[in-house]
């Protein structure tokens, strides 16, 4: 949904939340709390650049990020982990060098900065640039975390020891932006304060780490806010790959390819025939096109009348494809046009080393 003006410092309230958007949350009535109160923390989110090409599936949950930065109007940290996608590359491939994973960060944050992020309370930063500065709170959490949990928790191979250090060091990393501490630039003397992670949920594990910690160091656990994943076009039981063209829209898809993609590949729900769904109607449960309206569709009401139609066999698939695809041409569009002007010394400038005022 459409983010909420920003709201009159004297005159707090509940920012409205999108009922499409399928969300778990942790702690939520807390940033709803500090809210109220007048004195929002922060909000710290971040993205693995594995791939120059993000889908839109990527770009989810930075616009409920942003969303929440233009309703809050608190500091938000954006982490570039470039460290982390060098540690997990696939060792049958030919090894990449970790300046390529930083020119593929700036170039994901030229898509995140096409959202229209609040340089004024923006920060983005890429661990290999900025991790001596939350050096220390690395330090103190890596200390309580043991090598059996780092194994449990994100399935590290303990049979034979081929995984590399970096991945048992790098879940520290995630962790301490969580922390006012971490960034002196923007909240000086502060020692503790409330941090909401929107995410994807694939973060969760990270962060539920990172409450632990907290907790055992007296910080303030941070909160969560994620967001299910998108369906791979092909299916409920098939995911959006950055490696496979067919599994997802791309940011960088012409309006043809994005009508070819839905049309071919985007799983029905509908029946094999006309006739038979005019008679029975569609599964929406199983749909990828309805699933996708949900997510990007502004209008609930229109929505919840094509859920009504599909399902009672009113409307075809190819109806539904149709207002799918209008959808995601015009989603995509915009935000080529937008990201088209987005440099590389402006994502530098979000970099930049500068206290966050408003």
């Amino acid at each position: 949904q459409k983010a909420p003006p920003h709201p009159d410092p004297g005159n707090h309230h509940h920012p409205q939340v999108t009922t499409n958007l399928k969300l778990i949350a942790r702690d939520l009535d807390k940033i709803l709390h500090h809210y109220e109160k007048g004195n929002p923390e922060k909000l710290y989110t971040g993205r693995g650049p594995s791939t120059e090409s993000m889908h839109v599936g990527h770009l989810l949950p930075f616009m409920f990020t942003k969303w929440m930065q233009e309703a809050f109007q608190c500091p938000l940290v954006i982490q570039i982990s470039d460290d982390e996608k060098y540690f997990y590359q696939k060792t049958d491939k030919k090894i990449k060098p970790l300046e390529y994973f930083r020119k593929i960060g700036v170039e994901n944050c030229k898509d995140i900065l096409a959202l229209g992020f609040d340089p004024e309370l923006t920060f983005i930063f890429r661990n290999s640039d900025y991790v001596g500065t939350m050096y220390k709170n690395i330090v103190e959490f890596q200390r309580h975390i043991t090598y059996n949990q780092i194994r449990g928790i994100f399935g590290l191979d303990s049979l034979n020891g081929s995984e590399n250090s970096g991945k048992i060091a790098y879940p520290a990393i995630q962790g301490v932006p969580c922390l006012c501490t971490s960034f002196p630039h923007i909240f000086g003397e502060k020692k503790n304060g409330f941090c909401m992670v929107p995410a994807g949920v694939d973060q969760d594990p990270y962060f539920r780490m990172t409450r632990d910690i907290a907790h055992k160091l007296k910080f303030i656990k941070p909160g969560g806010i994620y967001s299910r994943f998108l369906p791979g076009l092909k299916g409920y039981n098939s995911k959006m790959s950055s490696s496979d063209e067919t599994s997802a829209v791309f940011l960088t898809d012409t309006p043809k390819q994005i009508k070819k993609k839905i049309n071919k590949y985007a799983f029905s729900g509908g029946r094999a025939t006309a006739e038979e769904q005019r008679e029975f109607g569609a599964d929406l449960t199983v749909d990828v096109s309805y699933a996708y309206l949900k997510y990007f569709m502004e209008d609930d009401e229109r929505l919840r009348q094509i859920g009504e139609d599909y399902a009672s066999g009113k409307m075809l698939t190819g109806e539904v494809k149709k207002i799918l695809i209008d959808e995601l041409q015009k989603l995509v569009k915009s935000h080529q046009t937008r990201r088209s002007s987005i440099t590389e010394e402006m994502v530098h400038q979000f970099m930049k080393i500068r206290p966050l005022f408003k």
